[in-house]
């Protein structure tokens, strides 16, 4: 089992910057993809960004250029860097693990960009 617990969201104006933390119960890395997705009222979940165990990255066209995905293995923790925030960011991020039919969420953070 693991548990990922979220942590970064808040209230930023367009324009503006927020890092997301995922903090992991415990070391997964060398396995799990690790994912961030978002969802907006009314809307489906989404893949924002992505990284793999070996490093590679991929992200929605939407945020490209805009943020960014890393890790801390020595922490356990994923990030997600969003500069350029839009309003169109706003939505509840969520976490996620999933390493062959192991599939791990977190609560999720709310992220809101207005002015």
């Amino acid at each position: 089992q693991v548990q990922l617990v979220e942590s970064g969201g808040g209230l930023v104006q367009p324009g503006g910057s927020l890092r997301l933390s995922c903090a992991a119960s415990r070391s997964i890395f060398s396995l799990y993809v690790m994912g961030w997705y978002r969802q907006a009222p009314g809307k489906q979940r989404e893949l924002v960004a992505r990284l793999t165990p070996v490093g590679s990255t991929n992200y929605a066209d939407s945020v490209k250029g805009r943020f960014t995905i890393s890790r801390d293995n020595a922490k356990n923790t994923v990030y997600l860097q969003m500069n350029s925030l839009k309003p169109e960011d706003t939505a509840l991020y969520y976490c996620n693990a999933l390493y062959i039919n192991r599939d791990y969420w977190g609560q999720g953070t709310q992220v809101t960009v207005s002015s």
